[in-house]
């Protein structure tokens, strides 16, 4: 078997050495090709041979020295290339120009000069402190220079605030130049002090005059179309060229200067016109302007008068009465879709709606509360012609919205209750299903206390049903030509009727006597009173032209009977014959003679019924309707039904004050007079005066309620 030989490494005998002046050749070959990059020449060696020259220094320690020279390099040539561009033409486009290309040059150029050095970037730089990479170093070195020609970068701003001014002038300027030398300056760190603020000082300007020049140029809507514009504009010029940073203060010096300054000019000049045309779209933008700047508390006070002012003109004009609810209730639509659609439903905005909706329709005291009752009765009577059971409940709980602002709840239910009862005893109400609708609602806000009498009115003419029913099966027996019906109402739920006097026909009195009896012996110790004034008949009437049905009220009724045995009757006999009150007869024989349904002949013809007329029964008359309704001009109301109905809401706040005043004293003991005032105040649920209610305190004094101490006449004791 061969012998294992061994090997055996021995060292040099002289270690290696360097050859001779290593350093100085390897950075003239680099230097070379640095020269060559800078001139935008062709290299002469590989750039794998620079790296690995590159490498050699920094292995054999040379990297100090090898960055050294290469900065100096840089150095010279940055000074060489800035220095170029000073007295260059005065275009700032061409020269902007200029500054681009000699920054893209050298961006260019430091990246391959870093790829040629990178072994000097990744180890001698990452090892030593406060030394800058290669790249930074350029950059270093390229602000150094612009700085030292200062008028070189004063230049550059001021060509760039050039290029953005003609920008916001309409015309078409190079974004990408723009753009590229943005990030030019955002790289050099000269971003923020040296463009950004004068920019944001130029835009300050430009756009504090261009605000009062537009403004005072065109309508409101216009601008607030062209602050849009401007907005997105400038947001826009953000995206494109401008640093992220820059739109917040940019945003900011465009809302101060277009919107902040002008609110008021805006709102004083435009507001008013925008909401009488309804342009919801231009409110929704005025809207969003203001809130930008938080002067959304202007847009609500504007808001606010504008509500108060335009309801106080259509609540205190007299002429406008009678269409008044359903212009409020237009008005309230209106307003409801500009919040929804224009101010977000803006839960400050309604509060204000709702306020200012509460001032100006209780400046009027009582009248708007008695129209909308009225408004309610007649959409009851008419069933809202032309719109379905969907609408009619629409239209209430519209009505309800605006009942809910009034004050005067009293009042409403004053002349609520009293057509109420006109609608159900005389079988004018369309729909019993609205109608009790109707009070659900009014019971869900007020409580049952406030509908316990109009629901009281429901029963009775439910029980006045199954009496009528009883009676009939009583009478089936009876041979009788006339066909009668009667509501027994319960006094204390229907409004009070004065006392009217009529002398029945003896057919109606035989029918009326027969029923007494028979209603007071199934109900004992009560007392009927009949109310003529609210009864109706159906007559029928022979002419020469065809028998008619005739729809008249009772008191008509009275009058025409009395033609059965006489075909013409004085005015004096008519009176003594009926025993109608005067002015209660004169209107009802107006009804039938001078009215557009003449069934009896009035001499001498004229408008007004005078003591000495003679009526005589109308035998020719005609008409092309087999059932003819009579105008009940008695039923019509007046505006002394009116000022008693408000009179007696008046007696019943006396009542309520002073059952306050006794319910607050009994509790408290003693009271001073402001306190007292105070508590009413917030006890009572109508508008109330202070003097009205000193005025109760001193009845109740009087009544030996309430006393004086004898030491402090501010202050009042309870005497139980």
């Amino acid at each position: 078997m061969a012998a294992v030989k061994k090997m055996t490494i021995k060292p040099f005998k002289c270690p290696p050495k360097l050859p001779d002046k290593f350093e100085e050749n390897t950075w003239e070959k680099l230097q070379q090709a640095v020269t060559a990059v800078h001139n935008k020449q062709a290299v002469s060696c590989s750039l794998e041979e620079l790296y690995r020259a590159v490498e050699d220094l920094c292995l054999h320690k040379m990297a100090a020295n090898l960055y050294k020279r290469l900065q100096v390099e840089c150095e010279k040539h940055n000074e060489q290339k800035v220095k170029a561009l000073t007295n260059q033409t005065p275009d700032y486009e061409a020269f902007l120009g200029l500054v681009d290309a000699t920054w893209q040059d050298h961006c260019s150029q430091m990246l391959t000069i870093r790829s040629i050095f990178l072994y000097l970037d990744r180890t001698y730089v990452l090892q030593t402190v406060n030394v800058r990479s290669l790249w930074d170093m350029g950059l270093q070195l390229f602000r150094q220079h612009l700085s030292r020609y200062a008028d070189v970068e004063k230049k550059i701003i001021t060509g760039l605030l050039s290029l953005i001014q003609r920008e916001r002038n309409g015309e078409a300027i190079d974004r990408l130049l723009v753009k590229s030398l943005l990030r030019m300056c955002s790289a050099l760190q000269i971003y923020s002090d040296s463009f950004e603020k004068p920019f944001l000082e130029e835009t300050n300007s430009f756009y504090a005059a261009e605000g009062v020049r537009i403004l005072q140029q065109t309508d409101v809507s216009e601008y607030l179309k062209h602050v849009e514009n401007r907005l997105a504009e400038e947001n826009e010029r953000v995206t494109s060229y401008l640093d992220v940073n820059t739109r917040k203060p940019l945003v900011t010096t465009v809302e101060k200067q277009l919107i902040q300054s002008h609110v008021s000019s805006i709102l004083d000049k435009g507001f008013d016109a925008l909401m009488d045309q309804t342009r919801t779209a231009d409110l929704a933008r005025m809207y969003s302007l203001l809130g930008r700047v938080s002067a959304q508390d202007d847009l609500k006070s504007s808001w606010h008068a504008y509500v108060k002012k335009t309801g106080s003109s259509m609540v205190t004009d007299e002429e406008r009465d009678k269409n008044l609810v359903k212009d409020l209730l237009d008005f309230k639509a209106k307003l409801d879709g500009i919040l929804s659609n224009a101010f977000e439903n803006n839960e400050n905005f309604q509060g204000t709606l709702k306020d200012a909706f509460e001032n100006f329709i209780n400046a009027r005291q009582n009248r708007p509360a008695e129209l909308i009752a009225k408004f309610v009765d007649e959409k009851m009577k008419t069933g809202n012609k032309g719109s379905s059971e969907e609408e009619l409940e629409q239209t209430l709980d519209a009505v309800m919205i605006l009942f809910r602002y009034i004050q005067g709840k009293d009042v409403f239910e004053a002349f609520y209750k009293k057509d109420l009862a006109k609608r159900l005893l005389l079988g004018k109400s369309a729909s019993f299903d609205a109608e009790k609708s109707m009070i659900a609602k009014l019971r869900t806000e007020c409580g049952s206390s406030f509908t316990s009498k109009l629901e009281g009115m429901f029963k009775d003419i439910e029980l006045s049903k199954d009496i009528m029913s009883t009676y009939s099966q009583t009478q089936k027996n009876l041979s009788q030509n006339i066909e009668m019906s009667v509501h027994v109402l319960t006094a204390g739920y229907w409004p009070a009727y004065a006392p009217m006097e009529v002398k029945l026909p003896a057919e109606l009195a035989v029918l009326q006597e027969t029923f007494k009896t028979f209603y007071l012996s199934k109900h004992n110790g009560r007392r009927l009173m009949f109310q003529p004034q609210l009864g109706h008949c159906l007559l029928r009437a022979h002419f020469a032209g065809g028998r008619k049905e005739l729809s008249v009220s009772l008191f008509q009724a009275v009058v025409l009977m009395l033609f059965n045995g006489s075909s013409e009757i004085a005015f004096r006999d008519l009176k003594e014959a009926s025993g109608i009150e005067d002015g209660e007869l004169r209107r009802t024989l107006q009804s039938l003679a001078c009215a557009q349904v003449r069934v009896l002949k009035k001499t001498p013809m004229s408008r007004d019924v005078n003591d000495d007329d003679m009526f005589s029964f109308a035998s020719d008359f005609t008409h092309k309707l087999v059932r003819i309704k009579i105008n009940q001009i008695q039923m019509k109301e007046t505006k002394e039904e009116n000022e008693q109905t408000t009179e007696r809401v008046f007696q019943d706040r006396q009542y309520q004050i002073d059952a306050a005043i006794v319910r607050i004293m009994k509790t408290r003991k003693t009271l001073t007079h402001n306190l007292l005032i105070s508590e009413l105040f917030n006890q009572l649920k109508f508008p109330v005066k202070p003097a009205d209610l000193k005025k109760r305190i001193e009845s109740l004094i009087d009544r030996e309620y309430l006393e004086r101490d004898q030491s402090n006449a501010q202050s009042y004791h309870y005497l139980a």
